[in-house]
């Protein structure tokens, strides 16, 4: 336990009378302002400690005989024999200033206990204390060192000034550096043996992140001040307390606790029979740009034979022999399955609508001979949005890293089960019934990620825990972007209960501004899209992407009619969640001030929640978004051996992605590593990209942003100029 100042807190009254011709001591103590106290002396590695009601005595820091005391009152006289002291060197009383044979005393140190977390609603569905003897799987999250400079030492590694620049890290030496500190490990650690567990009880997991035991209901409430409560719910017993509290100095490194005020995961009731001597008790987001196709496609006669999977592989095949036929036919990618993910899907699927043809068939023709890698992420149940779990993302996460899966940070350690998929999937018939796949696959240099949610409809903590870990992936080389969104300055249509997928407050219904998650977070690129108009070509300047996507599907006879398809248009805007960055704060700054919105703007609370204040549509205080852009309408590809025409975002990243993919090739084959994360190279040098001046992101009532000189919130520093960041990037280390 780590020595701590002397605190002016002295007991009501303590008597002792001591023996010394023996080793008998015998105790009479009145609470200490409460008992909420512990209090401990040493001499020669000999420890006594006061826990609430309770006295633990030890010798050379192992587990002794835990006395029970009353709480809050007078105690009885109590005899420790012989037999359970065994011999001391010295003897002493808890808060008592005493002596045996040689005379000597140590200072006691009283160590005041503090409420670490409360709840401030009431639990629903209380019910029944815990049963005394249950089983609580206690999980205490550890605060994490160094994550106030995580910031930083991306930065280091990917600023192009920097003398560090491309020596990223490996994943053992990102672990490390966010780890506890040895302090804080070894603190919490004897705090849990001085309260009597057995070190062999106590595991301290892969990611260094936590520690965890499991001991009776009795014994957790006494450790933590607690009273634990059991909670009806439809997936079982949950079990949590309203409060609970810690001492001061084990507070500081704790994180939190879980069960706690959060609570546990479906129990099942385990219970222990005590030793008398030694336990004596005192929804899935929806895809980027929906294709549209014609019905009425039928089987190919040859393709009848085939396995229901494979019935559909033609469509890329015909999409390379069309637009790309330097790619063989037959080449496609390597499907992973995370968590009981499907791919490919039959050819009359639901699910098959055309967005891993296009993104596919887009990344194969500018990377080939490269491969291209399809991570296919949660079983049917989850993905299908029949769970109805808003979170994704954290189960790829899971399986690319797997010290994340017990990961924590800001009050999370691991995946959240109210908005995560939870694996094994038991409801369902057609649920993965494995375990949450934890580290099973290495992740690419580059992702691609083109689905995305309204930041809105995610917990602050949720998605700083999941952005923190976008930052150590970019540590370790890796460069993650993410489509923008599809309709402008709004989510998804029917977002947040609004048909545009606006955000509404109290006299504003539908025209507050929605930004997009994870476009909002810091440490990946987020793509934007452009377009080129009738009777341009690739030698004239691009826009930003605008199209009546009710008017396309009218003239063609299928997709969508609505009036929130009257704006697809790019996704761009503010965070309410996360601060403009160093590598973008000059350029947002200068945004606002010569090209803001004649609208009306609010900054941001701490937790991201009072948008529309004052009447403002957008938060000025915001990490803006998009960083580039991409081309993003009227591409073709194949789907159901039909020719189709596709628009959106989710086609830009892959693009994008795969242009940042050729240049690792290329700084590969010069000896050098990856270019890992983008965004403080290409904010410095926004000369390599094609800056975009047309063009605007309408929704929720208003024109949205407009384009402008430099970077913007509609199109952002613009689209990729190959031989200029070919040239830039291979003259970096």
């Amino acid at each position: 336990m780590k020595k701590l100042a002397k605190q002016a807190v002295e007991p009501q009254m303590v008597s002792e009378h001591i023996h010394a011709s023996s080793t008998v001591i015998i105790l009479q103590i009145l609470s200490l302002n409460g008992g909420n106290y512990d209090v401990r002396a040493t001499r020669r590695g000999t420890f006594a400690w006061y826990d609430d009601d309770s006295v633990w005595v030890k010798k050379d820091g192992r587990p002794g005989t835990k006395t029970a005391l009353r709480r809050h009152g007078l105690v009885a006289p109590l005899l420790l024999s012989s037999s359970t002291v065994k011999i001391f060197d010295m003897l002493f009383v808890v808060c008592a200033i005493a002596a045996l044979l040689t005379g000597a005393f140590a200072t006691p140190l009283a160590v005041h206990r503090v409420v670490h977390e409360k709840r401030s609603w009431p639990a629903p569905n209380q019910g029944d204390r815990v049963d005394p003897e249950s089983i609580v799987p206690i999980r205490i999250g550890l605060k994490q060192n160094n994550l106030e400079n995580g910031h930083e030492w991306l930065m280091d590694v990917s600023h192009p000034s920097s003398k560090n620049y491309g020596k990223h890290l490996s994943a053992a030496e990102v672990h490390d550096l966010f780890a506890p500190a040895e302090e804080t490990v070894a603190s919490v650690r004897e705090w849990l043996l001085l309260a009597g567990i057995d070190a062999s009880s106590i595991v301290h997991y892969e990611n260094k992140g936590w520690l965890a035991v499991d001991i009776p209901a009795w014994q957790a409430e006494d450790l933590l001040s607690a009273e634990y409560y059991e909670h009806e719910s439809k997936d079982g017993i949950r079990i949590s307390c309203g409060e609970y509290s810690l001492p001061a100095h084990i507070s500081m490194h704790v994180d939190y606790i879980k069960p706690g005020i959060k609570m546990s995961s479906p129990l099942k009731k385990r219970v222990v029979k005590r030793s008398s001597l030694l336990n004596f008790r005192g929804t899935s987001p929806p895809a980027r740009g929906n294709p549209n196709w014609a019905p009425s496609w039928q089987m190919p006669p040859a393709a009848r034979g085939l396995p229901p999977d494979l019935q559909n592989c033609g469509d890329i095949d015909l999409s390379f022999q069309h637009y790309a036929p330097y790619v063989p036919s037959g080449t496609g990618p390597k499907v992973i399955s995370v968590d009981g993910g499907t791919a490919p899907v039959a050819a009359k699927s639901a699910r098959n609508g055309g967005e891993s043809d296009i993104d596919i068939f887009l990344a194969y023709s500018i990377v080939y001979p490269q491969s291209v890698t399809v991570y296919q992420v949660d079983d049917i149940p989850n993905s299908s949005g029949e769970t109805g779990k808003a979170g994704f993302l954290n189960t790829f996460l899971d399986s690319v890293d797997g010290s994340y899966c017990n990961y924590t940070a800001f009050g999370i350690t691991g995946d959240s089960p109210k908005i995560d998929a939870v694996y094994p999937d038991k409801k369902f018939k057609n649920g993965f019934k494995g375990a949450l796949e934890c580290g099973k696959y290495n992740l690419t240099r580059v992702v691609s990620i083109s689905y995305g949610e309204s930041e809105a409809d995610l917990p602050k903590r949720y998605v700083e825990r999941q952005c923190n870990e976008f930052m150590k992936l970019g540590l370790q080389g890796h460069s993650i972007f993410v489509a923008s969104g599809d309709y402008g300055v709004a989510s998804f249509p029917g977002s947040n209960n609004n048909a545009e997928g606006c955000l509404s407050a109290k006299g504003m219904n539908g025209t507050i501004y929605n930004p997009d998650y994870p476009s909002g977070c810091p440490y990946i690129t987020t793509v934007g899209a452009t377009r080129l108009y009738p009777n341009q070509t690739v030698n004239d300047l691009e826009s930003a992407m605008q199209v009546n996507l009710t008017a396309f599907n009218l003239m063609t006879g299928s997709g969508p009619t609505s009036p929130p398809y009257d704006f697809f248009a790019t996704g761009g805007g503010f965070s309410n969640l996360f601060a403009p960055p160093s590598y973008q704060a000059e350029q947002v700054a200068s945004y606002l001030t010569n090209f803001g919105p004649d609208v009306p703007s609010y900054v941001a609370n701490s937790t991201g929640t009072n948008y529309g204040e004052d009447g403002g549509l957008y938060n000025r205080a915001g990490r803006g978004y998009p960083d580039v852009s991409a081309n993003g309408a009227y591409l073709l590809t194949y789907n159901n051996l039909t020719q189709l025409t596709f628009f959106g975002t989710s086609l830009s990243s892959p693009i994008f992605g795969s242009i940042i993919t050729l240049l690792n090739e290329e700084r590969t084959a010069a000896g050098k590593g990856p270019v890992g994360f983008v965004n403080p190279t290409l904010y410095a040098h926004p000369e390599v990209l094609n800056d975009i001046v047309n063009g605007s992101n309408p929704n929720c009532g208003t024109s949205g942003f407009k384009t402008a000189k430099g970077w913007d919130p509609v199109t952002g520093l613009g689209t990729p100029n190959y031989p200029a960041m070919s040239k830039l990037f291979n003259s970096l280390p």
